[in-house]
């Protein structure tokens, strides 16, 4: 398929810019992709569509506050630093995107806060966007980070950024109910839907919850630049799959029970984790896996996703799952009764 397939007009009204007071009531359209049968739900209602046995796939990543805004040194220049992972704990060494990147070269100084009182310093030039940089503090780890974290803001989508200030609810609002293994740049949307009370409803019905950990990073959200998605090339990202996970899933399988993938990050987790005969088994390690039409599912056979934006990998991703017409089809019909789009957008179910 051709990347020009993925493009449709999207309004930004259309794009949620706040999550629903619940969580789990926005909208929920549900596909049926045997008969492309289309229904209009709420996010709550995704439990009457699963029973005693079947078992959900989250990806418990935790988002941290990872945009940082600091001056470079004598010019004062402004700076957009992004932080993308630790390297290196011991020497304070973490992989960033700044911008504006023409500006920062090895050797430069960024300061951050209103004293100042963080420094850093640029001491290699990974990417084009791309900067090494080390945090000069003496103190231990952990109040290090607790320091920088403090100067950062919630790491919001783009579409979102771009069309609304941040504000102070962004950092909990952008998190999963149960994120728990720090180290994502951005969350796993279709999770922010799931509310304490709904997760408790799937226990009481026996439905299992999996937890599998992605941490995020800005590769699902870079621009393809090829029109032949063959030679697209993803961002690698960390995954972990633990026994549990593993055991809840196989069993579900096992049993003839539903197993539905939470979201884009889940569902390219255990398509990397998965072995011979449709078995998930136990990993730890990195993937840039990149699933587009025509795929062949081996995990899951539900899918929940929201409403993705023009272009995307995780639009991509849905048509592959649910088929290019039928999706493509659910997108038209939730243009025209006002689905929202984005991280805090609607989601669609695909059975």
């Amino acid at each position: 398929m051709k990347l020009s397939q993925f493009k449709f007009k999207l309004p930004n009204e259309k794009i949620a810019l706040h999550p629903p007071y619940h969580r789990d009531e926005a909208r929920l359209m549900v596909l049926n992709r045997k008969t492309g049968e289309i229904e209009h739900r709420q996010f709550k209602d995704i439990i009457d569509y699963f029973d005693d046995g079947d078992a959900f796939i989250f990806n418990d990543s935790k988002v941290f506050p990872a945009r940082l805004y600091g001056n470079k040194e004598k010019t004062g220049a402004k700076i957009e630093v992004f932080l993308l992972r630790e390297l290196n704990e011991s020497m304070r060494l973490w992989d960033v995107l700044v911008d504006p990147a023409r500006k920062i070269r090895i050797g430069n100084k960024l300061y951050f806060g209103e004293d100042n009182s963080m420094v850093a310093e640029v001491i290699d030039n990974t990417t084009s966007r791309g900067r090494t940089l080390r945090f000069l503090y003496d103190g231990p780890h952990e109040e290090f980070k607790q320091s920088l974290y403090a100067l950062g803001e919630a790491p919001i989508a783009d579409e979102v950024r771009n069309l609304r200030p941040a504000v102070p609810e962004d950092m909990e609002d952008f998190q999963t109910i149960y994120a728990k293994h720090e180290g994502a740049v951005t969350a796993p949307s279709t999770g922010l839907h799931f509310s304490r009370e709904l997760m408790k409803r799937m226990e009481i019905k026996g439905i299992q919850q999996a937890f599998v950990t992605m941490h995020v990073g800005l590769g699902n959200f870079r621009s393809i630049d090829v029109e032949d998605l063959t030679k697209h090339k993803t961002d690698s990202e960390q995954i972990f799959v633990p026994k549990e996970a593993c055991d809840i899933v196989n069993t579900a399988k096992t049993n003839g029970h539903r197993v539905c993938a939470v979201g884009n990050t889940s569902m390219r987790t255990v398509e990397t984790a998965v072995g011979p005969g449709g078995v998930l088994k136990e990993f730890e390690g990195w993937t840039n896996k990149f699933i587009f039409p025509p795929y062949d599912f081996t995990v899951a056979d539900a899918f929940v996703s929201n409403f993705q934006l023009p272009l995307s990998v995780m639009l991509m991703m849905q048509c592959a799952f649910g088929g290019y017409e039928y999706v493509k089809r659910a997108y038209e019909t939730a243009l025209e009764e006002d689905y929202h789009f984005g991280c805090y957008g609607d989601a669609l179910l695909i059975l």
